[in-house]
């Protein structure tokens, strides 16, 4: 390609680093960003959980307000929020000041935004809601209806494509023509032990996308001391997905 077509080309070219699920896991996020900004991207937009079963809330929550261009509401940021009360919302409740507390109340549902001539819709856990769970084997009508609008939750357009995090595995769907991406998880992945992101590419003058997986290494046993210098709820479980990459069931334990 020419010099000259390159600079055309780069210059009217979108790109969005999409990340989800940082879960209070501030080594991740860190090594994550630095990531994002070697590849020289400025528009970070974060699909929510930023706080829950990690250690470092504040911390997290700080630099997401820092550096984050664009965030919505996941469903543990709901819950540290006020939603809920198990042992593990009142802990990272109990590290963050009220203001903080009230900006993950306010956060947004969802996003949509038009993108190469089509609606790309963002939202957390799915189009039905924070706590509505949408699975790769959820059956082609639930498929197709995380597509339609949902106005109680702001979302006004029928959607041309979902971007969406919550169960923390990297994929891409083709839904009858319509991708459905989920970006995977920054602070706790569960398909692998490396944090995963997401970036999306569009040109401005063609109806074409780019969606590109990122994964990276980053110093998971500095995370795994902090985890258990603290005295938050569930350190055993939390370090062993941190180590397999593995869900671990939470049981309140007493003392816990």
């Amino acid at each position: 390609m020419p010099l000259s077509e390159w600079l055309h080309y780069t210059q009217t070219m979108i790109r969005l680093a999409i990340l989800a699920d940082l879960h209070a896991n501030l080594a991740a996020t860190l090594a994550v960003h630095a990531d994002i900004q070697r590849r020289g991207l400025s528009e970070i937009w974060v699909l929510g959980d930023l706080v829950g079963k990690g250690p470092r809330p504040r911390e997290v929550l700080e630099w997401t307000q820092a550096h984050a261009t664009r965030v919505i509401q996941g469903n543990w940021d709901a819950r540290v929020a006020g939603a809920t009360h198990r042992p593990q919302d009142l802990w990272p409740r109990s590290k963050l000041t009220p203001a903080q507390l009230d900006y993950l109340g306010a956060l947004p549902y969802g996003i949509e935004e038009q993108f190469s001539g089509a609606w790309w819709r963002f939202v957390h856990a799915s189009s039905k809601g924070l706590f509505h769970r949408l699975y790769p084997h959820s059956s082609l009508a639930e498929q197709l209806d995380s597509f339609a609008p949902n106005p109680q939750f702001g979302l006004r357009e029928h959607a041309d494509a979902l971007v969406y995090a919550d169960m923390h595995e990297a994929l891409l769907l083709d839904v009858e023509g319509r991708p459905m991406i989920n970006c995977g998880s920054v602070g706790n992945p569960l398909d692998s032990t490396l944090p995963s992101y997401l970036i999306l590419e569009f040109d401005e003058h063609s109806p074409t996308h780019t969606a590109s997986f990122l994964r990276l290494t980053y110093n998971r046993d500095e995370e795994i001391a902090a985890a258990e210098a603290s005295d938050m709820p569930f350190i055993r479980e939390y370090v062993a997905e941190l180590l397999t990459g593995a869900y671990q069931k939470r049981r309140a334990r007493t003392g816990e």
